[in-house]
């Protein structure tokens, strides 16, 4: 599944010329007073938007580490229970502007890289975040934990629909057996 993504992003953004790709999409705008080093760890994916790439998965999680080069490791880990396999992809992330602005761009395969963009973020304990890509067909909640409380999951929701997200479309991730 995540091998798929690697495909799907490498094609779109050669058919898009890779203009737009690391940019933010209108009514976002990314967190300010963003430290990396609160932020690396492991997150739990609580819902996303549904694309090929994670279809079918669930106990989706994110790991980020620090690379030698200055970037960002990210490995993303699922499992597929049709195929009762784990899915596992490694990337890279950088930075875009400051390193205090939490707009990064990813990379799961060689030059080609697509935005990620935090919108939201649990500032004092670093245990939510609210994700987008570079248009508003991206959108993931992340949290430390495999669950989140009903009064942060309302925060994150109106978050997201003030921006003009159709959190409708959000598919919550199963975590139902511990994510080794």
């Amino acid at each position: 599944m995540f091998k798929q993504f690697v495909s799907m992003i490498m094609v779109s953004m050669v058919c898009a010329g890779l203009s737009g790709c690391t940019g933010v999409p209108d009514k976002v705008a990314p967190v300010e007073g963003f430290e990396l080093s609160r932020y690396l760890g492991k997150w739990y994916e609580i819902a996303r938007f549904d694309h090929s790439f994670e279809e079918g998965l669930s106990e989706v999680t994110a790991t980020y580490s620090m690379r030698d080069d200055g970037g960002v490791n990210v490995i993303n880990r699922g499992f597929s229970k049709e195929e009762t396999t784990w899915d596992e992809a490694e990337g890279k992330a950088y930075f875009v502007g400051a390193k205090t602005t939490g707009h990064l761009k990813v990379s799961f395969f060689g030059p080609f890289y697509a935005s990620y963009v935090i919108m939201e973020l649990d500032k004092e304990g670093y245990q939510y975040a609210l994700i987008t890509g570079p248009d508003k067909d991206y959108l993931w909640i992340l949290a430390r934990t495999p669950s989140i409380s009903d009064e942060v999951r309302r925060h994150l929701l109106e978050k997201a629909t003030k921006a003009g997200y159709d959190i409708s479309k959000l598919i919550w991730v199963d975590h139902g057996k511990e994510n080794s």
